[in-house]
């Protein structure tokens, strides 16, 4: 669904998703169909009514997403060159330097921690943040670390020893960790994962937080020639995580879980540690958008900023199992996949149908040439 709809907001890149193929498909289909149908009549203004109802179908699944343009864009919550709002709408910790390029979490040198934070809380029920980084360094494989981790949390500014910041929260964490504590061999680091707490788990860094991991993915961001880009986005329930590593301006997704409830009236933020092994971890930019979705009268009344941060799942986050390429299991199909695939079902079925009526026509023609 997400390569057919766009599923995240196009940014100054022109990352995207491929609606508008799906669309030019359907176009060009649909005046095929048209020349194919000529002398079929009323079976032919059927068939094109049906393909222009089939497409606008497809455009209302995708009528809630946003295209990245400047009025869902909140600057008010974003962080971007030449970061003007440091000091007002962002305030920073411990090691970090903001220069005119990029922040610096941390330096490549030893026990250091940093961290940039949103001065204004977030009251969007639906967003979507990216987060241009690069995680680069001298140190060579697994001697490097610790990562980054993107927050939305209750409280700011609150240092720890989870990548500079508290174990305990009130919110979401996505971390991008990049070094293996404890030593395991199932999965590949660097690791991306996510966590959603109420204040009652400590986040267990000595074993990279497994027993209370929502899910999550490897990826080679580490020492990349180009930036590397993340996407968290939350809407209706649902929490989604993309990745784009590999500079070819296409989402792959990393975690994409139901169930989980945030309240609004939180702060965003990112933060960085550095140990004995190091790297530097540096903040390009934070953009947040807004999303545009319906919500039904009764969530709406609900007060958001009370909800307690939850996740509703079938299974404890401690029976996790990660399949051998590292990668998190995916969740059973939600109801808009089950609606996209029995809609492209559905529209192959027309053009079966369709390409057999041509072919009887045909044959039809044939036949009345020998009487």
């Amino acid at each position: 669904m997400s390569e057919l709809c766009g599923f995240f907001p196009k940014d100054n890149r022109g990352r995207t998703g491929s609606i508008y193929g799906v669309l030019k498909k359907e176009f060009v289909m649909g005046v095929s169909l048209r020349g194919s149908l000529r002398k079929m009549g009323g079976f032919r203004a059927f068939i094109n009514t049906l393909l222009v109802f089939l497409v606008f179908e497809v455009c209302l699944v995708c009528c809630d997403i946003t295209d990245g343009n400047a009025e869902h864009l909140k600057r008010e919550h974003s962080l971007m060159k030449p970061y003007q709002g440091v000091g007002s709408q962002w305030d920073f910790w411990g090691s970090t330097l903001v220069t005119g390029s990029y922040v610096r979490l941390t330096s490549d040198e030893r026990s250091k921690q940093g961290s940039i934070w949103n001065t204004v809380p977030c009251y969007l029920k639906d967003w979507e943040m990216h987060v241009q980084f690069k995680i680069h360094g001298s140190g060579k494989k697994n001697l490097h670390g610790d990562g980054i981790a993107i927050w939305y949390t209750k409280d700011r500014l609150h240092p720890g020893p989870v990548f500079s910041n508290n174990a305990i929260f009130h919110g979401l964490a996505v971390f991008i960790d990049t070094y293996s504590n404890d030593g395991a061999t199932d999965r590949s680091f660097p690791y991306i994962s996510a966590m959603v707490n109420n204040g009652s788990v400590s986040y267990d860094h000595g074993k990279d937080g497994r027993s209370s991991e929502l899910g999550g993915c490897s990826a080679e961001i580490r020492n990349r020639e180009h930036d590397t880009y993340l996407a968290i986005r939350y809407s209706k329930g649902r929490l989604t995580v993309m990745v784009d590593v590999d500079d070819k301006n296409e989402w792959k997704e990393c975690i994409d879980i139901g169930g989980v409830r945030l309240p609004t009236g939180y702060f965003f933020g990112a933060s960085a540690a550095t140990g004995d092994l190091s790297d530097n971890h540096d903040i390009i930019s934070m953009k947040l958008y807004q999303l545009m979705v319906e919500h039904t009268p009764e969530e709406e009344n609900l007060d958001w900023s009370k909800i307690e941060p939850s996740v509703s799942l079938l299974k404890s986050p401690k029976d996790n199992v990660d399949d051998p390429t590292g990668n998190f299991r995916g969740t059973p199909l939600t109801g808009w996949k089950v609606f996209l695939l029995l809609l492209c079902a559905l529209l192959g079925i027309v053009v079966c149908a369709v390409v057999g009526a041509v072919v009887f026509q045909k044959r039809q023609e044939r036949n009345k040439r020998f009487y």
